[in-house]
């Protein structure tokens, strides 16, 4: 599911048949010129506090820009102004997608087809969003309906694609080939469906499709490992080596520590009789495991580490606790839980700005806890002034 400032645009279209200034930024955009239609925006937003479409277009503009500051708040303001607007839900839960903020977006767009059911991009992004929650049962509800309002235009191309997977998932994919297809006679350039469609052609024994398909995504989009891995492991599976090669070394080359990709390199280069190039790979993949049995025994130790941190505490050493906390995220940096105990140690130690930083950061990692978005505001309400 991909932001798109033009969805924002559309929806506000009738509404900005009667706004001369809105439909001047609107002509702006089109023309490519984006800094003068923010510009022309920001001055309706200033001069009228209830213009829902300025703040609509001009929050969607931003959120493309990446300004999650400003677009989300003019957002905010414009559903508040137009509650019972899909298209304003909808813009909202695209920018707050984009943004990585997938439940607070879900919500949106699950307003937005309740509004109106007959939103067809609304209800293909509510299926996107619970397709990656794993919610695979409603989401498939929800990306038939979008399939059927978009029926054979370019939108449901995605849909079809995500509805695949699922069909995949079950196991049914004689009904996952056929979305695909779909998927790419619909849009020909869906590198990503191709791929996917090699393999649900493998799947089904279908060798000759699966290696035109995977030729066509990488074709489409030679900087995608996958469908360069793919290819390599179709033209070896075909017992063309010397083909599998380059485009094997080319998935290592997008992502060094693509195991598959490794393996099969190694076994097309010895196929190919190029020895030493394969021993080579093959030290490079002992190493890559060796790199990934380090970083478990870490994670493990960082639990043990944050579990003593944690019966520390509870005996009320403190100090002794924020020791172990930390050196348990020395370990996992990417732990939010432990950074949390870490924010809580320092908070309750009366350091405020090292414990509220921790807990900024914990944030960032997951904007939508609501548990780590309660603490925040409880810590900064709590800050003595001094040390604000």
């Amino acid at each position: 599911m991909n932001f798109r400032v033009v969805s924002a645009l559309i929806c506000c279209g009738l509404a900005l048949a009667q706004k001369k200034p809105v439909e001047e930024a609107w002509d702006l955009l089109a023309a490519g010129k984006r800094e003068q239609a923010v510009r022309v925006l920001r001055e309706i937003t200033k001069v009228n506090a209830n213009d829902a479409d300025a703040r609509l277009l001009l929050g969607s503009v931003l959120a493309e820009d990446g300004n999650r500051a400003e677009s989300i708040p003019l957002l905010q303001d414009a559903v508040r102004l137009r509650p019972n607007s899909a298209e304003a839900h909808h813009a909202l839960g695209e920018a707050l997608h984009s943004f990585g903020e997938r439940k607070a977006s879900r919500a949106e767009f699950a307003t937005a087809v309740k509004l109106d059911p007959g939103f067809g991009q609304a209800q293909a992004d509510l299926g996107s969003a619970l397709f990656d929650a794993g919610e695979l049962a409603v989401a498939a509800e929800h990306l038939d309906r979008a399939i059927q309002i978009f029926g054979r235009s370019g939108d449901a191309a995605y849909p079809r694609y995500l509805r695949a997977k699922i069909y995949s998932e079950r196991g049914e994919n004689e009904k996952a080939a056929a979305d695909l297809s779909q998927a790419v006679a619909l849009r020909p350039d869906f590198a990503e469906a191709w791929s996917d469609l090699g393999q649900t052609c493998k799947l089904r024994m279908d060798d000759a499709g699966a290696l035109a398909a995977f030729q066509r995504a990488v074709m489409l989009s030679p900087d995608d490992g996958v469908a360069q891995t793919r290819l390599g492991a179709e033209y070896l599976s075909q017992g063309k080596a010397h083909e599998a090669v380059p485009h094997l070394q080319e998935a290592t080359r997008l992502n060094p520590e693509n195991q598959t990709a490794l393996y099969s390199l190694q076994s097309a280069l010895r196929d190919d009789g190029r020895i030493a190039e394969a021993q080579e790979v093959k030290e490079r993949l002992v190493e890559l495991l060796r790199k990934r049995d380090r970083a478990s025994e870490n994670a493990l130790r960082a639990i043990q580490l944050n579990n003593q941190g944690a019966a520390l505490e509870k005996d009320g050493k403190l100090g002794e606790a924020l020791e172990k906390y930390q050196s348990a995220l020395a370990l996992a940096p990417e732990h939010v839980g432990i950074r949390t105990n870490v924010a809580a140690a320092l908070l309750r130690l009366g350091k405020w700005k090292e414990g509220i930083a921790e807990l900024r950061e914990s944030l960032r990692r997951e904007p939508d806890n609501p548990a780590l978005q309660t603490a925040l505001k409880d810590a900064l309400s709590k800050t003595p002034a001094k040390r604000e």
